[in-house]
């Protein structure tokens, strides 16, 4: 559906207004898209975030800061983040050998897991994106770099 059907605005200042504010629709219907998919888990997008920056750690530990810095979302309290992950037995904090007063994550076996299983079912999240071809969401990604420089 068009963007000015689903808002209710027919009219725009110009092209980049309208690009604005259509980018920012599409963010937050994708994000529902997948707020759904995962809440099935009993995650949330951005707890998700964090898991799979731990499970392409491999067997490396990584500091709160390191996963904050890359985290999608910059916003999200990464500490808060990790505590309800732990509380599920998802990751588990270690001390650093190096330096008693940081404290390093790594996911666990359960955590793995559950992404795993996650992944496996993405097929259902991703069916709803399906009205693009692989060239034309090449060109979307392409076009989305240029944007942000």
């Amino acid at each position: 559906m068009k963007l000015e059907e689903e808002i209710k605005q027919y009219k725009f200042r110009n092209e980049v207004q309208k690009l604005m504010i259509n980018q920012l629709f599409t963010g937050k219907w994708i994000s529902n898209i997948i707020s759904k998919h995962l809440k099935g888990f009993g995650l949330t997008s951005q707890q998700y975030n964090v898991l799979r920056i731990l499970r392409g750690q491999k067997d490396n530990v990584i500091s709160i800061n390191a996963i904050s810095d890359r985290m999608i979302d910059k916003m999200s309290n990464v500490s808060r983040l990790i505590d309800k992950l732990k509380a599920k037995k998802l990751v588990e904090r270690k001390i650093n050998k190096l330096d008693r007063r940081q404290v390093d994550i790594a996911i666990t076996e359960s955590g793995l897991e559950l992404v795993r299983e996650i992944e496996s079912r993405d097929h259902e999240m991703f069916a709803q994106l399906d009205a693009l071809s692989e060239k034309e969401a090449i060109q979307l990604n392409n076009l989305l770099d240029k944007l942000r420089g």
